[in-house]
C-alpha cells in the first residue's frame, strides 16, 4: 500500500476515509486536464514545501510509475518551463495564500507555448492545495515520525509491487467499486517490477546543498508559535524543530527509491508563513465569505472546469463538519457545531479569511491555548509539529478525537487555499 499510515489514521472516521480515498483517486488516477506523470510531479512540489518526506516519496514512486522522466526527479532545473512556472503560485499557496492575484493567474494562462489552459490550472490548483494540507495532516499525526526507521523524516523502503494506496484500505471503509476502478485505471500505467528498478537505479540523486537545508530548517525557527491568539497580539510558543532524515531510502539490495534533497523541489525555501494580523497595509485586505464563499461561488467554477471534482470536494467539507464530536464539545462545555465551527473559522482566520456573522471572542473561550497553539503549528508551518506537540494538547482526549481536530486542520486549510486561488481566477475571466 502506498499510504498506510494516513489511512490507518483517518480509519477512525471510516465514513471521512472513504470520502478522501475517493477525491484522491479521483485527482491522481481518473480523468482529467492533466497527464499523470505531471500530477504526482505537481504533488512532489507541494509536499517539498513542507518538507514532507512521506509525500514526497509516496509521489516519486507514482511519478515513476506513471512514466515519468527520471531527470525531472534531479530537481525544478530539469522540467519543462510550463510545469516550473507554477513554482511562483505553489510556495504563495502554501504559505501565505492571500497574496495571489488575478495577475499571477494571468501570467501562466499567457506564456506563450508554455500557457496553461483554464482547465488544467484548475486541476493544478486543487492538486496543490490538497497536498499542502493533506502534509498538515501527515505531519499533524504523526505520520510522517512513525514511518521512520532510526529518525524522524525518514520512511521505511515502499513496496515495489503493483498495488496502489487505495487497496491498502480493502476491507475497511474503500469500497469494491472504488478499487475496481484503482486497479483499471492506474495498475494500467504501472511498470514492470523489473523495468522499474532499472529506471530507479537511474535516478542521480543531488546531494549537494545537505548542510544548507539543516541549517534552512533551523533558520526557519523564527516565528515559530507566534499569534497563536486571534487577532494583533498573539504570544509566541516555543515549537521543537522537525529535523527532515537526508539519508536516502533504500530497500534491502540497496537500491536508492527516494529523492534526498527536497531542497531541489523548490525555490525561495525561505518563504514562509507570516500573521495575516502582521501583514503590511498595502496587502490584500480581509478576505470575506460572504462576498465569495465555497457554497456561492468557488463549487460552481471548479466544477465546471474540472469536471465532478467540484462534487468530490463538496462531498468531502460536508462530511468533516457531519464528524462525531458530542465527546469533545461536552469537555469544553459547548455545543458540536460550536465547537467545530470555532475551530474551523480559526484556521480560517489564520489566512485572512473572516466570517460578518461571527463573533471571534468565541474563539478564545472555546478553544485551550495549547490546543490553539497545535492548531497554528499544524495549519500554518507543519514541518515543526511533533510528537510531543500531539502528546501534550488534550491529555484526556481520545486518539481518534486528535484525529478529527487534524480532519478540520485538513479540510478548513484545503478550503482556504481554494478560496483565494479560484477568487483570483474569477477576477481573471471577469
Amino acid at each position: 500500500g502506498r499510504l498506510e499510515a494516513v489511512t490507518q489514521q483517518m480509519g477512525y472516521h471510516p465514513q471521512y476515509l472513504d470520502s478522501f480515498l475517493k477525491t484522491q483517486h479521483y485527482l491522481m488516477h481518473m480523468d482529467g486536464p492533466l497527464p499523470f506523470d505531471c500530477r504526482h510531479y505537481i504533488a512532489i512540489m507541494a509536499a517539498a514545501r513542507h518538507q514532507c518526506r512521506y509525500l514526497v516519496n509516496l509521489h516519486v514512486l507514482q511519478f515513476l510509475r506513471a512514466g515519468g522522466d527520471p531527470q525531472w526527479l534531479r530537481g525544478l532545473e530539469f522540467i519543462p518551463p510550463k510545469l516550473r512556472n507554477l513554482n511562483e503560485i505553489n510556495k504563495i499557496l502554501a504559505h501565505r495564500p492571500w497574496l495571489i492575484t488575478k495577475e499571477h493567474i494571468e501570467k501562466l494562462l499567457k506564456i506563450s507555448e508554455w500557457s496553461w489552459s483554464l482547465a488544467e490550472l484548475v486541476h493544478a490548483v486543487v492538486l496543490l492545495a490538497h497536498c499542502h494540507a493533506l502534509a498538515s495532516f501527515v505531519f499533524g499525526c504523526g505520520c510522517e515520525q512513525d514511518e521512520g526507521l532510526g529518525g524522524r523524516g525518514s520512511l521505511k523502503p515502499l513496496s515495489l509491487g503493483n498495488q496502489c494506496f487505495c487497496e491498502a484500505t480493502a476491507g475497511n471503509s474503500c469500497s469494491q467499486e472504488l478499487l475496481r476502478m484503482n486497479r483499471k485505471r492506474s495498475l494500467d500505467s504501472c511498470m514492470e517490477l523489473d523495468s522499474f528498478r532499472e529506471r530507479m537505479q537511474r535516478i542521480h540523486v543531488e546531494t549537494e546543498g545537505r548542510d544548507e537545508m539543516r541549517l534552512l530548517q533551523q533558520d526557519r525557527e523564527e516565528g515559530e508559535g507566534q499569534g497563536a491568539e486571534v487577532g494583533v497580539q498573539g504570544g509566541t510558543e516555543h515549537c521543537s524543530d522537525l529535523s527532515a532524515g537526508l539519508s536516502p531510502l533504500a530497500d534491502t539490495d540497496g537500491e536508492v527509491t527516494g529523492a534526498t534533497n527536497l531542497a531541489c523541489y523548490m525555490q525561495d525555501p525561505d518563504f514562509g508563513y507570516q500573521d495575516f494580523a502582521r501583514r503590511d497595509e498595502d496587502q490584500t485586505q480581509v478576505f470575506r465569505v460572504q462576498d465569495y464563499s465555497w457554497e456561492d461561488h468557488g463549487f460552481s467554477l471548479v466544477n465546471r472546469l474540472y469536471s465532478d471534482i467540484g462534487h468530490l470536494l463538496d462531498e468531502k467539507f460536508r462530511m468533516v463538519d457531519g464528524l462525531q464530536s458530542s465527546a469533545m464539545a461536552k469537555r469544553q462545555g459547548c455545543e458540536p457545531s460550536v465547537f467545530k465551527r470555532g475551530i474551523w473559522n480559526y484556521i480560517h482566520c489564520m489566512f485572512g479569511i473572516r466570517y460578518d456573522d461571527y463573533d471571534y471572542a468565541e474563539v478564545n473561550q472555546l478553544l485551550e491555548r495549547m490546543l490553539k497553539v497545535y492548531i497554528k503549528t499544524v495549519t500554518c508551518y507543519p514541518e515543526k509539529t511533533n510528537s510531543e506537540m500531539f502528546d501534550r494538547f488534550w491529555k484526556q482526549f481520545k486518539h481518534s478525537e486528535k484525529v478529527h481536530v487534524n480532519l478540520l486542520i485538513l479540510e478548513a486549510r484545503m478550503q482556504a487555499e481554494l478560496l483565494y486561488a479560484l477568487q483570483a481566477i474569477t477576477q481573471y475571466m471577469i
